[in-house]
């Protein structure tokens, strides 16, 4: 593989059940703007393809993610966005998809590592999994849905704590607040995703997109009004001297110092 090109998605179909895996194990899973354009495409490809009744969605390795490969997206070097309008949306942001998604979440799970498992349907987590909303120690916001779907699933207080402090939390916490349903030991907890899967096929799938339409219709309004806020508030940080100062501690790995404009 060429190093410029380091990352990629691949999907597996095994009956009924897709697994989609994201692999860029030697960056800890870092996704570069390619590999969520390769996330976007296998989920519409499960989206749209009768025969696949369930999704797993997981990282290669030891770890879920350690986040953006962030010089890939942000300064100079970013890279242009060069995905197919219409696709499903990893985020939820947009498209959505209508069939059940399984998360699988392991080691470090950061940013949008998280924001993506809460924007399935069922999380999976092992022992190992340690979790931190960390953007605004960067300069910016968390773009992905945290600022929403943590609510959703914690409440006011629970969610602001995290976004607030942007400490690391453990896998046994993210259970306690509603952001995993399962922990298992590390290697278990993806066995637990196909048992789960298999237990999710033996359904009419019919009937369960019929049960996740009625369900998102219920929360539609508020995650619609959330989700239209987003490009003021990325015009709000992207224009401030923390973001330039946050991505540039990032480069150059220390402790940012931010002066509040």
């Amino acid at each position: 593989m060429n190093p410029s090109e380091t990352g990629k998605v691949t999907m597996e179909i095994d009956g009924k059940v897709c697994t989609i895996t994201v692999d860029n194990q030697s960056k800890k899973n870092a996704y570069t703007p390619a590999m969520l354009d390769q996330v976007a495409e296998y989920m519409t490809t499960y989206e749209e393809n009768a025969d696949l009744w369930v999704a797993i969605f997981c990282s290669a390795g030891e770890h879920t993610t350690a986040g953006l490969d962030m010089p890939r997206f942000f300064g100079p070097t970013a890279e242009p966005n060069r995905r197919r309008p219409g696709l499903v949306d990893p985020f939820g942001l947009e498209r959505q998809c209508t069939k059940p998604v399984i998360a699988v979440v392991q080691g470090i799970t950061y940013t949008v590592g998280i924001e993506m498992a809460l924007a399935q349907d069922i999380v999976i987590a092992a022992d190992t999994a340690r979790f931190q909303q960390l953007e605004s120690r960067r300069g910016i916001a968390p773009l992905g849905g945290a600022h929403f779907r943590y609510l959703s699933r914690t409440g006011w207080g629970n969610a602001m704590y995290q976004l607030f402090t942007c400490e690391e939390f453990s896998a046994e916490r993210a259970l306690q607040l509603g952001f995993v349903q399962e922990v298992h030991p590390f290697g278990r907890h993806m066995e637990r995703a196909r048992e789960l899967a298999a237990i999710i096929c033996e359904c009419a799938p019919l009937g369960l997109q019929a049960t996740k339409k009625a369900a998102r219709t219920f929360i539609e309004a508020g995650e619609q009004a959330a989700i239209a806020c987003l490009p003021d508030i990325k015009a709000q940080v992207f224009a401030s001297e923390d973001f330039k100062e946050g991505i540039q501690s990032f480069v150059e790995r220390r402790k940012a110092k931010f002066s509040g404009r």
